[in-house]
């Protein structure tokens, strides 16, 4: 490396406290128009970037690690999630990944629980009716959803999140139950007074609330199939804040307008920014655009930890938040 500040190609805008900090330090090429970069743009970036910041919505397959000129150490993703990068084939030319684990875990949280609240009370079906002028007063019996005291959630993916979600959900009475590749640590479980269940086709059938907090891998794939929605109660609610690929998107309206499940919450979607235009005509799925982690205060986080992770290698410090292949 040259003692001139490394060119930093960030793909889409951030934060303008974060830009100003890379823009002082490295020398960012910043997107200021944030327009996303199409497979020509980026391959034009990874050839002359020497440390590349992508976006959760950036994709970097095999073929646009290749174009990468052999500057390229560093790609400092802006996210938790990596599945858009190639992990192993940038590990093959000797490029380092990192991630910003840990700062966005009370947002995306956050955005569960208000997914979890909008569709078990209603809320989606009843703005429509005070957006489409239909709303003609009070009645006993209208527009009737289900408390969440008592009822049993099935959280999926007991990490940062699931945690998270699994402490706020006990504070509205709920009973906590959950499906990861091992149990949490005892003393976790039992401040949750969480129930482990190691076969998650065993749990689903017993539970009034799933989340689905998981990371998105290969083997995660369609996790939520239209076979294992099924073995949902029609009477339980599906919740997804992870990736949208985990869910099998047109299998679940499917399920939604049969009355096979009773509602679900989504903030992200199988082929995003596409929604399966089946769920755009049902009352009982309330959708958001990707807003788990956008709070000031995630996206802040997320950016120093990108910025952390940049001074890290530049003074060859071990990397706070390196992705490594699977």
């Amino acid at each position: 490396m040259s003692e001139a500040k490394p060119l930093v190609v960030v793909t889409r805008k951030l934060p303008a406290a974060i830009e100003a900090e890379l823009k002082e330090r490295f020398g960012a090429e910043l997107n200021a128009t944030d327009t996303p970069m199409d497979a020509t743009a980026m391959k034009a970036a990874v050839a002359r970037a020497d440390i590349l910041i992508p976006t959760v919505t950036d994709r970097l397959p095999a073929e646009i690690i290749a174009a990468a000129g052999a500057q390229l150490k560093l790609i400092a993703n802006f996210g938790v999630g990596f599945n858009h990068i190639d992990i192993k084939a940038a590990a093959s030319r000797g490029i380092a990944v990192t991630n910003t684990p840990g700062v966005l875990t009370d947002a995306t949280a956050d955005i569960a629980m208000t997914l979890m609240l909008m569709v078990t009370r209603r809320a989606p079906e009843g703005e429509r009716i005070i957006l489409e002028n239909r709303f003609t007063g009070w009645c006993p019996t209208w527009l009737m959803g289900v408390g969440l005291r008592g009822r049993k959630l099935g959280i999926v993916g007991m990490g940062r999140i699931g945690e998270a979600m699994a402490e706020r959900c006990r504070a509205f009475g709920m009973e906590i139950h959950y499906h990861n590749r091992k149990p949490v640590a005892a003393e976790m479980e039992s401040k949750l007074a969480a129930t482990y269940w190691p076969d998650l086709d065993v749990m689903l059938p017993a539970m009034d609330i799933v989340s689905i907090n998981c990371p998105y891998t290969p083997d995660t794939y369609h996790l939520f199939s239209a076979e294992r929605i099924a073995r949902l109660k029609p009477t339980a609610y599906l919740i997804n804040t992870a990736r949208g690929e985990i869910v099998d998107e047109a299998a679940l309206a499917d399920a939604l307008a049969s009355g096979q499940l009773a509602g679900a919450g989504l903030d992200v979607f199988e082929r995003e920014p596409k929604v399966e235009p089946k769920l755009l005509t049902l009352n009982n799925v309330a959708l958001l655009p990707h807003l788990g982690s956008s709070t000031i205060e995630a996206r802040t986080g997320m950016g120093k930890k990108v910025i952390a992770n940049i001074a890290a290698y530049l003074e060859g410090s071990p990397l706070p938040d390196a992705v490594t292949p699977r």
